[in-house]
């Protein structure tokens, strides 16, 4: 068949327009596929990398080192220490079971440890490790590392952890660490933010309050992983940050000498510079080895610590609440004079008790004490004569004083633990009880029984305020130079005031007028009194309590020179005395432990240029006389000796002070 010339023109004029649109988009398929791949290899390069790093990358964090904590002298009191752990990773693991097996013949892997671990393997990120052991002997690390190639998925890790050099001594103070709870990391902000498996954190004490400063900011370990997730090779590692460090204001030998003193009592003894409120010792017993939690205290001791009915674990120094019995008598003396309700010179007689509407309110000592004036009364601990001025004073003029010298707040406000106390009144009892006030109880609270609630440290304050002068302090447990500095100069002002007014009665010899310290500055001291002579009235009489005949605590007191010092003792019941019993006269050591009389006693030292305040409180003890008085002599000397060596570190800090 012949085709005519039109014809083909027409086919291959077809044919070649295919072919164009054929190379067209050829051409435009090609031009897309280079445009998507300079834009992914070129533009997007970043991104796509980033994501790829990804994936190929991952990144572990490691737990910071915790700040130390040392004290005042730079003895070490919460340090860090070398320790040997166990780490796994599950997926390298062939048989869980059969590796608990091999980890029980080679270490010590209890049953418990072991329910925890399942736990926290429910819990974990694909291909993070487990912290079995965090405390390995030396012996279980060097077996560990000898049998490896038997327990696959095994890797013993030098690591740092939490230690506390001093024990049980400073348990309270300083607290402990233990790994964060699921209620620690719903509570704390931080912790869930550097959150890593097994990251210690403060549990209570200064471990806690200060745990956003010294827990420190946790390092980075980067690895490369394969497609499952799987460590590969470790590329970099970045450290952690440090904690920050703490000095605190307690001297580690004289917190250790209270500790001793006290160990096989119940009760709590507190120490304070008088002048910058630095608590040198603040000791809790029983006590408990903090170092003992680091790593997971086990079932039986913690079921010692909790079953023990003397309650170690409460820091009494601050949480534990007792009557001040005779203790508070200064302060109501002291109230009473500013009050002006009482006299000095005003004679009540004892006879061993007074009846008040039907009700019998006793001194303790039963035969009375006779005649006597205010500062034969404090002396002698009188309670009838104190009867006779809380009736005269009231209970709310009481309770202002009272809340002036720290009594029924928190004074530290540094430990969540810490408790207010309770100084009672009028309108509290309406508002606590929904009754109304009665006499009889004011007559009670004026020797500090009843409703009166005080901790060991608030009693040490009252007593540091006293011996002072009257001039508020804040308690201190942070040895912070900076903010430590303003308080040094307000006492310099205060004491060139006093060398002034000093000087002027020399030159004169006339008396000064009790105005003439009002008028004068003082820097940024507050006063907490109207007539300084009443609080200096109150200081003699309990030079008189302790270094008398007659006194309270003078079988307790110093004789030689510059160990002189000056105390209140306090007996504080713990249930009502029946009159039948108190004609049995029974003796504290025949009654049941739980139904003894606590023990207290407050002092300052030296009398002459008083410089630290102490109270101690023993519970059960008996006797203020007996049970707090003696445990006060044997620290008072061991404090008045260290000053020395105090002030000399705190260089000029001290010098007119």
């Amino acid at each position: 068949m012949i085709l005519n010339t039109e014809t083909y023109q027409n086919k291959s004029k077809l044919i070649n327009r295919r072919m164009f649109i054929l190379s067209a988009i050829k051409i435009t398929v090609f031009f897309a596929i280079i445009s998507r791949l300079f834009y992914l290899q070129i533009s997007e390069n970043i991104k796509y990398r980033s994501l790829s790093d990804k994936n190929r990358l991952r990144e572990w964090k490691m737990s910071p080192q915790r700040g130390t904590i040392e004290d005042f002298f730079g003895q070490k009191i919460a340090d860090n220490t070398q320790v040997f752990q166990l780490h796994m990773m599950p997926e390298d693991v062939p048989n869980i079971e059969e590796l608990f097996f091999k980890l029980s013949r080679m270490i010590n892997f209890d049953g418990r440890r072991k329910k925890n671990l399942i736990k926290r393997l429910k819990k974990r990120k694909p291909w993070q490790p487990i912290i079995i052991s965090d405390n390995l002997t030396w012996s279980e690390f060097s077996r560990l590392n000898l049998f490896l190639h038997a327990v696959p998925g095994i890797k013993p890790v030098v690591a740092v952890d939490r230690k506390y050099p001093q024990g049980g001594h400073t348990s309270h103070l300083i607290g402990y660490v233990a790994e964060a709870s699921v209620k620690d990391l719903e509570n704390d902000e931080l912790l869930r933010e550097i959150h890593i498996p097994g990251l210690k954190t403060g549990k209570n004490g200064l471990e806690k309050s200060l745990n956003k400063a010294i827990i420190g900011k946790p390092g980075v370990q980067r690895f490369e992983v394969n497609a499952y997730g799987k460590r590969i090779k470790e590329l970099k590692a970045v450290e952690g940050i440090a904690g920050k460090n703490f000095r605190i204001t307690i001297d580690e030998e004289i917190q250790k000498s209270a500790s001793e003193l006290i160990k096989d009592k119940s009760g709590s003894i507190c120490i304070m510079d008088i002048y910058t409120g630095d608590i040198i010792a603040m000791v809790s017993s029983p006590t408990f080895d903090a170092n003992k939690f680091v790593h997971g205290i086990n079932t039986s001791d913690w079921q010692d610590l909790l079953k023990n009915k003397k309650k170690p674990l409460i820091n009494k120094s601050i949480a534990g609440l007792y009557p001040p019995g005779s203790t508070i008598k200064p302060i109501v003396a002291l109230s009473a004079l500013e009050n002006d309700v009482i006299s000095p010179k005003k004679i009540v007689q004892c006879t061993g008790k007074i009846e008040l509407y039907g009700q019998k309110y006793h001194c303790w000592k039963k035969k009375g004490h006779g005649y006597m004036n205010l500062r034969s009364a404090i002396k002698q601990s009188c309670d009838t004569y104190f009867y006779e001025v809380a009736r005269r004073l009231g209970v709310d003029r009481l309770y202002v004083t009272a809340k002036q010298f720290g009594l029924g707040d928190k004074v530290l406000n540094v430990f969540d633990e810490e408790k207010n106390g309770l100084v009672p009144n009028t309108k509290w009892k309406l508002n606590a009880i929904g009754k109304g006030w009665v006499l009889g109880e004011t007559l009670i609270t004026g020797i500090g029984q009843g409703y009166f609630q005080t901790t060991p440290l608030q009693l040490c304050l009252m007593t540091a305020q006293l011996a002072n002068g009257g001039y508020k302090i804040y308690p201190r447990i942070i040895d912070d130079r900076e903010a430590l500095q303003p308080i040094i100069n307000a006492w310099r002002n205060e004491f060139t005031l006093r060398k002034n007014n000093s000087d002027l009665l020399k030159d004169s010899k006339i008396q000064l007028d009790s105005n003439v310290m009002k008028s004068q500055p003082i820097g940024n001291l507050t006063k907490l009194f109207k007539n300084q002579e009443n609080i200096k009235f109150v200081l003699d009489a309990l030079y008189g309590a302790t270094n008398e005949p007659m006194g309270t605590s003078y079988r307790s007191r110093h004789i030689k020179s510059g160990y002189i010092y000056a105390g209140k003792t306090g007996t504080s019941q713990i249930r009502t005395v029946t009159e039948e019993e108190r004609e049995l006269e029974l003796k504290n050591e025949d009654l049941p432990y739980e139904k003894r009389d606590h023990a207290l006693f407050v002092a300052f030292a030296p009398y002459k240029n008083p410089r630290y305040s102490i109270s101690v409180v023993i519970e059960h003890g008996g006797s203020g006389s007996s049970g707090a008085a003696p445990l006060a002599k044997k620290l008072l000397k061991l404090v008045i000796d260290r000053h020395k060596l105090r002030k000399k570190y705190q260089l000029d800090l001290y010098q007119e002070i």
